[in-house]
């Protein structure tokens, strides 16, 4: 594709954000408009890898530097940055960004340039807790592998405090004690809550390019990642970094498919291994994400297993997803097992993906 293909392949993307992003990111939906209609803006991402031009990209990007420059004019209207912030429909919006944009050029080029958008997103933990608990249930004691974990915050997932509503009315469960980090999702069906958190007895997680929660400018590309709009993921992100810090979860890095049985090796004497990913194989090429499930069909056949994915059907052929589901775009909950070499795939639930519902099948 020639240059003006790829500009005008931007300013669809950024057209396309400013209506995608309305219901949960109205201030991004706000600049999103306004970058579509402004090519010194929206060409900023051709310093992008092809594969890393999306708007949010160049969003997070200025977030992060925001985030290391709180006290500029463009601030006020970022709700995580300003307790009363000004409307995303303010005309004075679109000149203060761009002013900020122009001052700050050559380093949110090389952000573009060298980062990718990189979410830990803490509330799939809801989505992990009651298939971990009917796993331990049968086995006791699991370790957990979390494959792309990023900065490995759902690896603390016993550290957690989880709220379940169901959506009929009846009294809502909660599970686990205090913690800095309480997690909220409004059920539908009947999901199999545990009643307490589960012993895990060994944790560990990989991915390609981790993040070092312990060291700030790192962390502060997870949380520039976030929605500004989106207060509570922004506030449980911080609050889970600020966990992580005190024991810091063990990452390997390196490709999944070399990394997983390795992993796995090491964790299996501490307790039942259970490998869970969330958001992470629809980012690997279709072969990739055939060899790593060649792996675990390997590994299960060899010694028990268990495996729990939220991904979305449509994204992510070659996973054993049910006939009628294989091109759903939601995020659906998969479990697989592997007991005495005999596989068992179920297909648990469809969930936000980040973790606001889950309907039980």
């Amino acid at each position: 594709m020639d240059d003006s293909g790829d500009e005008f392949e931007l300013k669809r993307r950024f057209a396309e954000s400013s209506v995608t992003s309305l219901p949960r990111a109205p201030l991004y939906a706000s600049l999103s408009a306004g970058v579509a209609a402004d090519p010194n803006l929206h060409r900023i991402l051709l310093d992008a890898p092809p594969t890393q031009r999306l708007p949010v990209l160049l969003f997070a990007s200025i977030h992060s530097l925001l985030l290391a420059e709180p006290t500029h004019p463009l601030a006020d209207w970022y709700p995580n940055l300003r307790s009363v912030p000004r409307l995303p429909q303010d005309d004075e919006l679109m000149p203060t960004f761009s002013t900020f944009v122009r001052d700050h050029l050559n380093e949110i080029k090389q952000l573009v340039s060298t980062r990718s958008t990189q979410t830990n997103e803490v509330g799939r933990s809801l989505l992990f807790l009651p298939p971990l608990g009917m796993i331990t249930q049968e086995v006791g004691a699991v370790t957990m592998v979390d494959v792309g974990t990023s900065g490995g915050l759902n690896l603390l997932l016993d550290k957690f405090t989880y709220l379940y509503e169901p959506d009929n009315g009846t009294p809502a469960s909660t599970v686990g004690a205090s913690s800095t980090v309480s997690l909220t999702t409004s059920t539908r069906g009947t999901v199999p809550i545990p009643a307490r958190l589960p012993s895990i007895a060994g944790r560990l997680g990989i991915d390609a390019n981790p993040i070092d929660v312990t060291n700030a400018e790192q962390a502060r590309w997870l949380e520039a990642c976030v929605w500004p709009d989106q207060l509570e993921r922004f506030r449980h992100l911080r609050s889970a970094i600020e966990l992580a810090r005190i024991d810091p979860p063990r990452i390997v890095k390196g490709d999944l498919v070399a990394e997983i049985s390795k992993a796995l090796e090491r964790v299996r004497p501490l307790g039942h291994p259970v490998v869970t990913n969330s958001w992470v194989l629809n980012y690997l090429h279709g072969s990739d994400r055939d060899a790593f499930m060649c792996e675990l069909e390997h590994i299960g056949a060899a010694s028990n297993l268990s495996w729990i994915a939220a991904e979305a059907p449509a994204l992510t052929t070659g996973l054993p997803w049910p006939c009628e589901i294989a091109e759903n775009e939601q995020t659906q909950l998969l479990l697989t097992t592997w007991r005495d070499g005999i596989r068992t795939v179920r297909h648990l639930a469809q969930c936000h993906p980040h973790g606001f519902w889950m309907h039980w099948r």
